[in-house]
Parts: structure tokens; sequence; C-alpha cells
């Protein structure tokens, strides 16, 4: 699968700056075609870095190159310009919602209509929230803004998921890839998971303090890694990688206990 913008011959167009973007939206939403396809065409980068989030899902980079297109130009024609946020903020999770309705519809697994009607419900919301808040919403936010319990958001969620392979790379830097399966299995058993022996408050008392707390925030709490970042005072880039280390710091207690 080709994961390089070159490898899908894809032209080249120059970034956007703020005005230029909110100029070109003025203009496509009066009815300006040539506007639009420009709009499309300077953020297909935006799009296929996205697009780039979903591989490995049994799906050709390419067919989700143009759903994602399809969230770009919904984007573009739903954008309110007394929105006090940048576009591309507001355009993340609009081609983020397209591409994962499109997934969660060709699931292999089936679900009831009801909880895939929940769960379209919950991708709205969650698309709203991330555009009024600039940031990715908590679940608690989004079961408060539907009126529904915390638990019937994350079983909708969980249950439009697509299946995930135990080989999926979670993380790889220079040594070997750590696997989805590493994550759910014991050292010596191999079939045991390792969250079944968690004694919760011991082993967390064990991790230095930052660990401590970004594990309890983001699992107790509630806590997406862009608010963590923002108390920590890091990107959410580093906080994804602190996690990953505290997580790994917790299985190996549990090993050598």
């Amino acid at each position: 699968m080709s994961s390089r913008l070159v490898d899908m011959n894809l032209p080249r167009f120059p970034l956007l700056k703020d005005k230029e973007i909110r100029d070109l939206l003025i203009r496509s939403k009066a009815g300006d075609n040539l506007a639009r396809d420009k709009l499309v065409n300077c953020n297909l980068k935006l799009v296929f870095n996205i697009v780039r989030r979903f591989q490995n899902r049994g799906h050709e980079l390419e067919d989700l190159f143009q759903i994602g297109c399809i969230g770009l130009m919904k984007a573009i024609d739903k954008f309110d310009l007394g929105y006090d946020v940048k576009f591309s903020t507001y355009a993340v999770p609009m081609i983020v919602g397209e591409i994962r309705r499109f997934l969660r519809d060709d699931n292999p697994v089936k679900v009831s209509r009801s909880v895939k009607e929940t769960a379209y419900k919950i991708q709205q919301v969650r698309d709203l929230l991330t555009a009024r808040l600039g940031r990715e919403p908590s679940i608690g936010e989004v079961a408060s803004e539907l009126g529904l319990s915390r638990e019937e958001v994350t079983t909708a969620m969980e249950a439009t998921q697509s299946p995930t392979s135990i080989y999926e790379t979670l993380h790889q830097e220079d040594g070997d890839p750590i696997y989805l399966l590493d994550q759910l299995k014991g050292e010596e058993e191999g079939d045991i998971p390792w969250l079944e022996s968690l004694s919760v408050k011991e082993l967390l008392n064990s991790l230095p303090e930052r660990d401590r707390n970004i594990i309890t925030w983001r699992f107790f709490e509630d806590k997406t890694q862009s608010e963590i970042a923002g108390r920590l005072g890091l990107s959410q880039v580093q906080v994804s990688r602190l996690e990953r280390q505290a997580l790994k710091k917790l299985k190996d207690l549990i090993g050598s206990g």
C-alpha cells in the first residue's frame, strides 16, 4: 500500500495562508466553483496525512483518500465563517468522521440499527464539539451533550469499531515493533491478559509522579491526550510517547512481581 504522497501521483499545490483560505471560502459560498476547487486542491496533503492514520484497516489507501476528500468538501460547504477557529481545525474532524463512517458501514461485524444510529449521533457530536472546543472532546462531554451515560457512549463506539489484528503495530522506533498482542498476553503463559493481574493502586504508586498522573488522568478521569498535554505544558505527541512508556513500566512491574 502506498504511504507517500508522490506514490499516489497527487498534484502539488501551495499551502494557503489564513487570509487566502478565508477569501476562498467567501467566494466558494457565493457559488465560485473555481475557489472551491482551489480549496480542495490545496488541502489534499491534509487529507492524505489524515488517511495515513487508517492504514491496515483492510482498505486501499487510495479508496480512503477519496472518502477523505468527500469529508473535506463537506467541511468547505458547511464551514461557518463566524466560527472562531481555523478552517483546518474544523476540517480535520470532518474528514476523520467521514472515513470512520465509511469503515463503520463497511464493518464485517454486524451490530443493531439502534446502536449504529447512536454511534452516528456520537460521531456528529464529536465533530461539532471538536470544532467548538478546538480539541478532541472527552467521552463525558459527548455523553453530556447527547444526554446519554458514559457507558452507553462507550458501548456504541466500541460496537462499531472495525476488528483489529492482534499483530497490528502499536509503536516502533529503533528496535523491534510493539504489537497489540504484546499488550494482551503475559510473558510466561502468553494467554493471560496482563490487566487482569493489576493491583492498580500499588502499581501506580510505584511509578514516577508524572507517569502516575498521565495514567490516572487518561484512564481514570477520562482526559484526552490533548487535555493532558495542556496540563503538563507538552505536545500531544510527547504525551502519547510518555503514555506508552508508562504502560510499559506497568507491564514490567507486573512481570517482575
